[in-house]
């Protein structure tokens, strides 16, 4: 994976040791849970370096089903971005959070952007897709600026806290 992707305001790096407290710090928000499938609340230390090293595992890969970035400034873990689901020169899901404290200053925005390039040029993949909680609006707004197109409704696509959770697909095509 490449190492770092480099913006005026933040970095986009892979997660290393060390970054436990800043990850928990930002992401352990009853808010950001709701509208994730994979960040427990509440989100503790066992699970901080848990997630760390899976990251760490899955970058060292040859073939990677998963490429996570976090998103740092200073140094701390703001949030992260990455693709899911890796179909080697095809397909992959984009998926992100981002700590409270740093909402509404364009951060998601530009690093959806970065990293749907990163897709597209790095990976040659074809199309990048993003099922979001429908209630989730703002979430849908980083997608549209960034060119994501909405496809539809999916009905029962998720499984969150034994409900079935309906989704707005959005894609991206090359």
């Amino acid at each position: 994976m490449k190492t770092a992707i480099k913006s005026k305001n933040f970095i986009l790096r892979p997660f290393k040791k060390g970054d436990e407290k800043s990850l928990i710090d930002n992401i352990n928000d009853k808010d950001i849970y709701m509208y994730t499938l994979r960040i427990p609340h509440p989100y503790k230390k066992k699970d901080a370096k848990k997630w760390i090293e899976y990251c760490i595992n899955e970058s060292s890969k040859k073939i990677q089903k998963e490429i996570v970035f976090a998103i740092d400034i200073n140094g701390e873990v703001i949030g992260a971005i990455g693709f899911h689901n890796i179909e080697k020169n095809h397909k992959a899901e984009i998926g992100y959070w981002l700590g409270k404290n740093n909402w509404n200053k364009g951060i998601i925005t530009k690093s959806v952007g970065l990293v749907t390039e990163f897709g597209f040029k790095e990976l040659k993949l074809k199309r990048i897709y993003a099922p979001i909680f429908i209630q989730n609006k703002a979430s849908a707004r980083v997608l549209e600026k960034n060119g994501y197109k909405f496809e539809g409704l999916a009905k029962n696509y998720h499984l969150k806290e034994a409900k079935l959770i309906d989704v707005f697909i959005y894609a991206k095509v090359k």
